[in-house]
C-alpha cells in the first residue's frame, strides 16, 4: 500500500506499507531500501517511507522547512510513526540513516523496540579512523578523480544524462569487490528529481546539521534499546571505527562484523548480513 503522509508543517512524505504481522518495522529512505528489504514484510509489518526532500517525497526550498537537517529527518520518523498508529519500532537504518535513527531513539526512547545500524557514519562529523578501523584504496581516489573530470560536463547534458553517468562512476566506491557493483545498478534513482538533486540538499543542510551535533555519554544513555549495528571492514563511505565506536557508546549495542566487505553488506554477504538481520528481530 501506498500513501502520503503529512507532516505537522505540511510537507507530504510517500510511505508504503508491506506485510501485515509481526514487529511493526520502520525504515527510511524507501527509494533505495524498499527493494532490497521487502523481504522482511513476509514476517513483519514494514513501513518504508522517503524523508523530505528525499524520492517520492515533497522536495522543500524554504529553509525553514529543511535547514536542521537530521534533526528534520528525526521528525519525520515520528510523523510516520504516529500515522501508522505504531506504539513501538523497529528503526532500521542505512549509512547516514544509521545516524538518524540513533538520534530518533535518543530523543524517543519509549517508542524504539529494537534497532539495526548498516554501515553508519561516525557520531562526531568527519572523524578520522586509523586502520584498521578505516580503508582507502587506489580505486576511491581514481574514482574521485574520474568524478571531478566529469564535473565539467553537467552544464552541457540533460541532468538525467548527467546523474547517469555519475553514478556509472561512484556505483564502485560502494563495493569492496568490482564485481559486486551491478547489485547497485539501479542506485541513483535519477528519474527522481529529488535524487538528482540530493547532493545540493547534503551539503546545504545535512552536512551542517551534522556538524553541529555534538554527542554527550548521557545522549548514548538514552537508546534503552537492543541495537545492533553491521559494519564492513572496506567501507570507504563511512569507516569501519564508527561501526565499532556506536556499539561501544550505545548501553545495549552489538556488533557484527564483515570482513572484507564496503556500504553496502547486504549486497556483498547476503548470507552473513540476513541471517544476523533475522536473528535480531527473533531474538
Amino acid at each position: 500500500m501506498d500513501t502520503r503522509v503529512r507532516t505537522a508543517d505540511g510537507i507530504e512524505l510517500f510511505a508504503r506499507k508491506l506485510g501485515s504481522g509481526g514487529t511493526a518495522i520502520i525504515i527510511p529512505n524507501a527509494v533505495s531500501m524498499a527493494a532490497p528489504f521487502e523481504r522482511l514484510a513476509a514476517r513483519h509489518t514494514v513501513i518504508f517511507f522517503d524523508l523530505r526532500n528525499r524520492g517520492r517525497s515533497d522536495a522543500v526550498e524554504d529553509p525553514a522547512l529543511i535547514a536542521r537537517g537530521v534533526e528534520h529527518d528525526v521528525d519525520d520518523i515520528e510523523t510516520i510513526r504516529a500515522d501508522f498508529g505504531i506504539e513501538r519500532a523497529v528503526l532500521i537504518g542505512h549509512s547516514y540513516i544509521g545516524l538518524v535513527i540513533a538520534l530518533y531513539a535518543m530523543r524517543h526512547p519509549e517508542r524504539v523496540s529494537r534497532m539495526i545500524q548498516i554501515s553508519p557514519p561516525p557520531h562526531e562529523f568527519g572523524h578520522q579512523y586509523q586502520p584498521p578501523l578505516s580503508y582507502t584504496d587506489e580505486r576511491m581516489s581514481q574514482i574521485w578523480a574520474d568524478l571531478q573530470a566529469l564535473e565539467p560536463q553537467r552544464a552541457s547534458l540533460d541532468p538525467i544524462e548527467f546523474c547517469r553517468k555519475w553514478w556509472a562512476l561512484a556505483r564502485p566506491l560502494f563495493v569492496a569487490n568490482p564485481a559486486h557493483a551491478a547489485g547497485i545498478a539501479d542506485w541513483g534513482f535519477c528519474d527522481l528529481p529529488n535524487e538528482r538533486n540530493f547532493m545540493k540538499h547534503w551539503m546545504r543542510n545535512i552536512t551542517p546539521s551534522l556538524q553541529r551535533l555534538h554527542l554527550a555519554p548521557e545522549d548514548f544513555a538514552r537508546v534503552t534499546c537492543p541495537v545492533l549495528t553491521i559494519h564492513g571492514t572496506k567501507d570507504r563511505s563511512a569507516p569501519y571505527g564508527a561501526g565499532v565506536e556506536w556499539s561501544e557508546r550505545l548501553p545495549h549495542g552489538r556488533l557484527v562484523t564483515i570482513e572484507g566487505v564496503a556500504h553496502v553488506p547486504w549486497v556483498e554477504a547476503p548470507d552473513l548480513f540476513w541471517s544476523a538481520v533475522d536473528a535480531f528481530l527473533e531474538g
